[in-house]
């Protein structure tokens, strides 16, 4: 059958209708989803702060925290009643598959940049959690899995230390040393970088330094990472507030985040099945 034949066959009213936004209806808008509206704040002015972190709006969240900060709303509240739920609610849509690596790292770029205005009127950094340090396993340039992890992180609340890519394993005992980290983020794209991952733990070890470390990346897989001490697989960068709230707050070690690592990020991961 030929084009023409077949273009001749199709009723193009019939398509038009049913491809019509009248009919169909408009897309919906992210804060519409009934769990990210549970998140999003309904006050002033944390609600549209918190809308351009969703909606990936960088220079309108910094124009709206100027604004806030110089009608007197504390920095701190914008950073956590605001910008905070914003990027939880970012996270909520990146966890359902409805947002993807660009929107988190835009997301992520709109509110540090954001934060960055409330720092410069507390005059010092915000309060975090505790410190995370992060690194890319030697020998390995790739590092956008550890730039997602230090996203979360810093949205999460927590001091996260970037160590860069093709780290050594003594710049990452140096790195805890100085900054007594709760724990460690190790990532590694390639099976021929992540026995980086052994040395790191052996190279902890011989300075008597005892922390968690999360290994993952995109070769890494979980007997590999259960076959040395003090480590455990992270399975999704979106999952380590959750194990440094859980490492804070209730004392877990790898042990324990081996055996409970389902129950800790709160869903169900066929990995700790």
């Amino acid at each position: 059958m030929s084009y023409k034949s077949l273009e001749d066959k199709i009723d193009q009213g019939t398509i038009f209708l049913r491809y019509n936004v009248k009919i169909e209806g408009g897309a919906s808008k992210p804060e519409d989803d009934p769990d990210v509206a549970e998140i999003l704040p309904t006050d002033e002015p944390f609600r549209p702060i918190s809308l351009t972190i969703l909606n990936q709006d960088r220079d309108k969240a910094i124009d709206l925290v100027k604004k806030s900060l110089d009608d007197g709303v504390s920095p701190i509240d914008i950073i956590n009643n605001g910008l905070m739920k914003g990027m939880d609610a970012v996270s909520l849509l990146y966890t359902k598959g409805i947002y993807f690596l660009p929107d988190l790292m835009l997301s992520g770029d709109a509110m540090m940049e954001s934060v960055k205005e409330c720092e410069a009127v507390l005059g010092h950094k915000s309060e975090t959690k505790a410190t995370v340090v992060t690194f890319v396993a030697e020998g390995d340039p790739h590092d956008i899995g550890k730039n997602l992890i230090l996203m979360f992180l810093r949205a999460g609340g927590f001091e996260a230390i970037d160590l860069g890519r093709d780290v050594p394993a003594d710049r990452v005992v140096e790195a805890v040393k100085e900054h007594n980290p709760i724990f460690l983020t190790g990532t590694a794209l390639m099976t021929t970088t992540m026995t980086a991952f052994p040395k790191v733990v052996e190279a902890l070890e011989k300075a008597g330094l005892n922390v968690p470390v999360g290994c993952g990346g995109g070769a890494v897989r979980k007997d590999y990472v259960e076959s040395f001490p003090m480590s455990f697989y992270g399975v999704e960068a979106y999952h380590c507030p959750k194990l440094a709230d859980a490492i804070l707050k209730d004392k877990k070690d790898w042990k324990d985040i081996r055996e409970e690592y389902s129950d800790i990020v709160g869903e169900f991961v066929p990995e700790y099945s």
